[in-house]
C-alpha cells in the first residue's frame, strides 16, 4: 500500500482535493549531528514560555476550506496533557526518534520551517538518510507525493508534541505497499538505526494487511520482524509504535490494496506484541471551549484500526485484562494498546507545500513516540519496551488519571454493501482506541514508576 495508513487521502479529498501521495527523501543535504537519543541523567530544557494559538489562525482556517476543528500543536499538547510538562522544561531535548518512511521530498525541510514559524516553535535541522539507495522524486508520481505529505506529518506531529527531540528520518526507494512488498527494506533501515545508534524510538506509520501475509514468504517475513522486534526492545532499550490501519474492522485482501476484506482482520507490524498499537480518536473542543471530548474515529474518511490478529496469541500483558476482555481477545493479540486524534476533521494543520488537514492512525504513531521521547528525557534514559507497563497502569488505581478512557463509538465498516462488524469503544481497554489517550503529565511519571518496579 502506500500504507502510510494516511487517510489524509481522505482528509485531502475533504480539505485539499488533492489526494495523498507517499513520502519523500531529503538526502541529507541539512544533516545535523547523530546522537543515540539517551542520556546518563536527564536532560532538562529552561522553562518555555508558549504565546503559540490554541485555534487554527484565520490564514489557515481559509486554506482548509474554513475547517474551524482543526489542532494547532499547543492544542494538541494542551488537550494530552503535554503542555505542562513543556513548561517545565521536557521537551524531549536529548532524544532522537527516528522515522521510517519510503522515498523523500525535496521540500520537507522547508515545510518545516514554515510550519514552525507558525506556530512559534524552536527550529529544528531534520537528518534524512537513505542508506540503502534513493531513487529520483517524480512530484507527479502520486505514491512518491503521497509519502511527502506523510513525512510531513510524522516529523511535524513529533516536533509539535516534543520540539526538543531530535528527528531522523530513514527512507527507503521501495514503496511498501502490501504483502511482504517494501518490508525487508524497512528492516533493514531499523536494523541500520540500531547498528548506528541514531535513536531509541521509531516511529511506523505503515502497515500489510495480515490477510495478504498469510503465505509461506509472509510468514517468514513477519517470523524475522518479530525476532528483530523482541532483540531490539529486550536488550537494546528501543521502543517501536506502529499506527493500527485506517479501515476500522478490516484491511485489505490484494497486493494493490483495491479490495477490503469482508470479514475481519487487522495489520502488521501493529499487530506484533512486542511494537504498540496506537489507534485513532476524534478530538472536539467542548461547546464552552475550556476542554476536549474524544470518541472513537470513525467516518465517511476511515476508521480507527483493530481487532485481533490471527498470527500472534495474546501477550502476557493483555492476560491481565479483565475477563470480559478475555473473551474477546480468545488467545489472540488484541490492536490497538493506545489511540489519539486521527480524524481528518479534527487534525492537526500541517504544512506540505501549503496548509492541509490530514488525518489517519498515521498521525497518532509519532505522536505518541513524542510523549516517549519525554518520558525518556523525564527519566534519563530509553525505556524501551513499554506495554508491560502500560498494562500495568491499567490494572491499577492511577489508570484514569493516566488515560482518556474512550467509551463512544466503534470501527465497524461498510464494504462492497456489506458491513464488516467491527468493535465497541468501552471502558477499559477495548479494540477500537485501546487503553485510550495520553494524560501525559500524569501518565509519564506513572509509567516511569510502573517500569523501575516491574
Amino acid at each position: 500500500m502506500k500504507k502510510v495508513y494516511t487517510h489524509e487521502t481522505l482528509s485531502m479529498a475533504l480539505h485539499r482535493n488533492r489526494s495523498l501521495a507517499p513520502r519523500r527523501r531529503l538526502h541529507a543535504t541539512r544533516q545535523q549531528r547523530t546522537n543515540s537519543g539517551s542520556s546518563k541523567a536527564p536532560t532538562t530544557s529552561q522553562p518555555v514560555a508558549d504565546g503559540s494559538p490554541l485555534t487554527c489562525p484565520a490564514a489557515i482556517q481559509v486554506a482548509i476550506l474554513g475547517n474551524t476543528d482543526c489542532q494547532t500543536p499547543r492544542s494538541l499538547r494542551v488537550a494530552y496533557g503535554v503542555e505542562s510538562l513543556m513548561q517545565r522544561g521536557y521537551t524531549g531535548k536529548g532524544q532522537t526518534i527516528i522515522d521510517i518512511v519510503s522515498y523523500d521530498s525535496p521540500t520537507l525541510q522547508q515545510d518545516m520551517d514554515t510550519f514552525d514559524q507558525e506556530f512559534d516553535l524552536p527550529p529544528i535541522t531534520l537528518q534524512v538518510l537513505s542508506p540503502i539507495g534513493t531513487v529520483p522524486f517524480d512530484p507527479h508520481n502520486k505514491e512518491m507525493s503521497g509519502w511527502a505529505d506523510e513525512t510531513n506529518l510524522d516529523v511535524q506531529t513529533i516536533h509539535a508534541i516534543a520540539p526538543g527531540a531530535h528527528i531522523v528520518v530513514l527512507t527507503s526507494p521501495v514503496d511498501e505497499t502490501e504483502g511482504t512488498i517494501g518490508l525487508p527494506q524497512y528492516l533493514e533501515l531499523e536494523q541500520y538505526a540500531i547498528n548506528h545508534h541514531l535513536g531509541s524510538i521509531i516511529s511506523q506509520s505503515w502497515g500489510s494487511s495480515e490477510v495478504t501475509l498469510k503465505d509461506s514468504a509472509g510468514q517468514q517475513e513477519i517470523q524475522q520482524w518479530d525476532a528483530f522486534y523482541k532483540q531490539a526492545t529486550t536488550h537494546q532499550g528501543m521502543t517501536f509504535f506502529s499506527s493500527s490501519g485506517d479501515n476500522g474492522s478490516t484491511d485489505y485482501t490484494d497486493l494493490n490494496e483495491k479490495h477490503l476484506s469482508t470479514t475481519p482482520t487487522t495489520s502488521f507490524p501493529t499487530d506484533d506484541p512486542w511494537v504498540t498499537s496506537t489507534g485513532g480518536t476524534t478530538l472536539q473542543r467542548t461547546q464552552t471551549g475550556s476542554g476536549f471530548s474524544e470518541t472513537a474515529w470513525n467516518d465517511s474518511g476511515g476508521a480507527s484500526g483493530g481487532g485481533f490478529s490471527s498470527f500472534f496469541s495474546t501477550p502476557s500483558y493483555q492476560q491481565s485484562l479483565p475477563s470480559s476482555v478475555q473473551q474477546l481477545l480468545n488467545h489472540r493479540r488484541g490492536v490497538p494498546d493506545v489511540a489519539a486524534d486521527a480524524d481528518p476533521n479534527t487534525a492537526l494543520a500541517v504544512y506540505s507545500q501549503g496548509w492541509q488537514l490530514i488525518g489517519g492512525t498515521s498521525a497518532t504513531a509519532p505522536l505518541w513516540a513524542a510523549i516517549a521521547a519525554i518520558a525518556n528525557q523525564m527519566v534519563g534514559h530509553p525505556l524501551g519496551f513499554l506495554n508491560t507497563a502500560l498494562y500495568k497502569l491499567a490494572s491499577s488505581a492511577t489508570y484514569t488519571r493516566d488515560f482518556h478512557d474512550i467509551t463512544q463509538g466503534n470501527n465497524s465498516v461498510q464494504v462492497d454493501g456489506m458491513t464488516v462488524p467491527g468493535y465497541n469503544a468501552a471502558p477499559g481497554w477495548d479494540p477500537v482506541t485501546g487503553l485510550g489517550s495520553p494524560e501525559a503529565e500524569n501518565l509519564i511519571p506513572d509509567l516511569i514508576a510502573a517500569i523501575s518496579t516491574a
